[in-house]
């Protein structure tokens, strides 16, 4: 009767399981040796998504275009922007000397300084 004991403990948990060279509790993530989960996906890590869809430029490239009137799609034509870019904001490095019209784009507190002071408007 005993033998028959241990056989049937034996077939139900196996030989070498972990539950049963071990003693204590075992983790919710093992895996039965298998690599965990957490270490088979790909790291995130600090990665901005974001940083794919906005882009910056600066008040001299703004004031190299030929055209008054600038948008998003005037940019990406001129190519001082890539296609996948969604959205811009003008930050306030270099001078502008003319007066242009800025339409859906950002533009931080000095570049909006700057582009009143030559005489433009941002919509």
């Amino acid at each position: 009767m005993v033998l028959v004991v241990v056989w049937v403990k034996l077939v139900v948990e196996g030989i070498k399981d972990k539950k049963v060279v071990q003693v204590g509790i075992i983790r919710l993530v093992f895996e039965g040796g298998q690599m965990p989960l957490q270490r088979r996906l790909p790291k995130r890590g600090f990665n901005s998504l974001s940083a794919k869809s906005n882009a910056q430029i600066t008040l001299k490239d703004l004031d190299s275009l030929c055209v008054d009137s600038i948008d998003l799609i005037i940019l990406k034509q001129a190519g001082l922007i890539p296609e996948g870019i969604k959205s811009v904001k003008v930050i306030s490095s270099g001078n502008i000397k003319r007066s242009v019209l800025l339409r859906g784009i950002q533009v931080t507190k000095g570049a909006k300084r700057e582009i009143e002071a030559a005489g433009g408007k941002i919509e």
